[in-house]
């Protein structure tokens, strides 16, 4: 955390732990009935996208419209869900707030999801109803014989709408309705669906805002995907319960990021992976600062693209640890320790598979981990499950999130003799790649199916900024060799592997490490990486961005890779 001075800032309010915020509202629907009524909060702004600005008053309106919209599509045969594949447009924020009044859920889908993946989230969410928009009509052609009904953006949207009454539905949904299935990814094939109630979200709302110290006068900058944990919970989120504003993005784009920012008035900004990196990529202007943003509350930013962000563009940042699941809870205020993501309290551990705690990192004259291999595990949090609500129809998966009435947040840590927390990667099943989690299964499958590879092991490794890059490691059929153009070809021409999908490295295997059922064992070669003193000899090859093809990983490109992740001050995911 790089709190800056000056007269952008302000001193914030104490934030509780996480879900010990108190309750806004009785449920959303009455907190959303309150801002319509409250004669300081209904004539302000709400919703600003583009030149357009709709009031809290204005806003609520809408919500009733598709409220009524939802109660009439909606089969009754079916939990009321509602997939929604749009960009950040002000429909997706209408679609909140209707399911609020209508107790029906919100179901985000992920544009980097494909064919039968994305259909596999509508059918296991239950969704009755999908709304989307032209520029995504693409995604679903392919399978839109077997989707519930379809409402598009304009001229099918528009005539349902103009069908609904414009009253409040009158409802009054329990706080504990689900108000959102947001997917994260997990240790299985598939995404999971992180129920998310209404009481979640007002609790999360109203933390967020303690923690950024929103006001009415606050205007949030959401570019980062509404599907996301992040810019419902940390952007939305907040300004509903403070009645306060948010300008929207249709996506993130570094090169309008300023401009945006300047031309919405925004206040606050959030985050995830690796925007802030982007964002300094940009050419530096002399009046970068001179921005009306106060605060930028996200994760995964290294210390030194932080410091250089905050100073840059003169705005306090609070990069802090945590999940869709939540369950976690790290002290961002302790003494500030290079490279810890806090200290944490007596119930957060870091355990092997079995729950038996790790022993504590150490650290050589140079301060650099010598112990890896002993002190790496899971960070779980033995105190309880925390605001943790379960997955959706997924038992197994809560069971193993929640075994022994712990929280087991599925990421890799460890904890050094003062008890301060250290993030040490992902779950060797599941990758984050620019802020978006998806799972290694799927992307094994497709590149199982190139007539080459025999056998393929996909998994995270460190990006030198933030999250992961996707590796692949393979083993080749006898007599086959590999060509880096023609791999590189035949991937990007997989229907089911979107562009972050796709490796940026790729391993031949030789000696696979394997148990003794002949599974790849996926944690070595996470340890091992792209070092050439760790791969025996393994051809690595590489694939920038923006490059048609791989080429050989060279010793060149490791020393660059090593410099760089000692520039952005995460040199110790090097050796872990």
């Amino acid at each position: 955390m790089t709190p800056m001075s000056g007269s952008k800032s302000r001193t914030g309010r104490a934030a509780p732990p996480p879900g010990q915020a108190p309750l806004p509202a009785p449920n959303a629907a009455a907190l959303l009935r309150r801002n319509a009524a409250d004669p300081a909060i209904a004539g302000r702004p709400a919703v600003r996208f583009e030149d357009r600005v709709w009031t809290h008053g204005e806003y609520v309106a809408q919500s009733f419209r598709w409220a009524n919209l939802f109660l009439d599509r909606l089969p009754p045969d079916r939990p009321p869900h509602v997939a929604v594949l749009l960009d950040n447009v002000p429909e997706y924020l209408f679609a909140f707030g209707g399911a609020a009044l209508a107790g029906a859920a919100i179901v985000g889908l992920n544009h980097t999801r494909r064919g039968e993946h994305l259909l596999r989230d509508v059918e296991h969410t239950h969704c009755g109803l999908v709304i989307t928009e032209p520029r995504h009509h693409e995604l679903l052609a392919p399978i839109a014989d077997r989707l519930p009904p379809v409402l598009e953006v304009g001229e099918s949207l528009d005539g349902a709408l103009g069908a609904c009454a414009t009253t409040d539905p009158g409802l009054e949904p329990a706080v504990d309705t689900i108000w959102a299935l947001i997917f994260t990814s997990g240790t299985s094939d598939a995404p999971k669906a992180v129920v998310c109630s209404q009481r979640r979200l007002l609790v999360t709302g109203n933390r967020m805002g303690m923690i950024m110290d929103i006001g009415p006068d606050d205007v949030g900058y959401v570019c980062m995907p509404l599907f996301h944990s992040n810019a419902v919970q940390v952007g939305w989120a907040p300004s509903l319960v403070y009645g306060a504003s948010v300008g929207l993005a249709r996506k993130f784009s570094a090169s309008r990021w300023l401009g945006d920012v300047r031309h919405y008035g925004a206040t606050y900004f959030n985050y995830t992976g690796k925007p802030l990196g982007y964002l300094l990529a940009q050419p530096e202007g002399p009046d970068d600062a001179d921005n009306p943003l106060r605060v930028a509350f996200g994760n995964e930013g290294s210390p030194q693209v932080v410091d250089e962000f905050a100073r840059r563009f003169g705005v306090e940042v609070i990069d802090a640890y945590g999940a869709t699941e939540g369950g976690v809870a790290v002290n961002r205020d302790a003494e500030e320790r290079a490279g810890a993501l806090g200290r944490v309290g007596a119930g957060v551990k870091v355990v092997d598979e079995d729950g038996n705690e790790k022993p504590r990192a150490h650290f050589d004259a140079s301060g650099r981990l010598d112990n890896a291999e002993e002190c790496v595990g899971e960070i779980v949090n033995t105190a309880g499950v925390g605001p943790f609500e379960g997955y959706y129809n997924n038992p197994e998966a809560t069971e193993k999130t929640t075994r022994f009435g712990w929280y087991w947040s599925g990421d890799l840590g460890y904890l050094d003799e003062d008890g301060y927390l250290y993030f040490a990667g992902r779950n060797a099943d599941w990758i984050r790649v620019d802020g978006e989690n998806f799972p290694a299964g799927p992307i094994e499958d497709a590149l199982r199916h190139h007539p080459g590879v025999v056998l393929s092991a996909v998994y995270g490794v460190p990006d030198e900024q933030a999250g992961d890059q996707v590796m692949a490691s393979l083993v080749l059929r006898d007599g086959t060799g590999f060509d880096p153009a023609q791999f590189a070809a035949w991937v990007d021409a997989l229907a089911d592997v979107g562009p972050k999908w796709r490796p940026r490295y790729v391993r031949i295997l030789r000696d696979p490490p394997t148990t003794g059922t002949n599974k790849i064992v996926k944690r070595t070669l996470i340890h091992q990486k792209w070092r050439a003193d760790r791969v025996s000899g393994d051809a690595i090859y590489v694939r920038g961005r923006g490059e048609d093809s791989y080429r050989p990983f060279t010793a060149t490109d490791e020393t660059a890779l090593h410099a760089a992740f000692v520039s952005a001050g995460r040199d110790r995911f090097w050796d872990l």
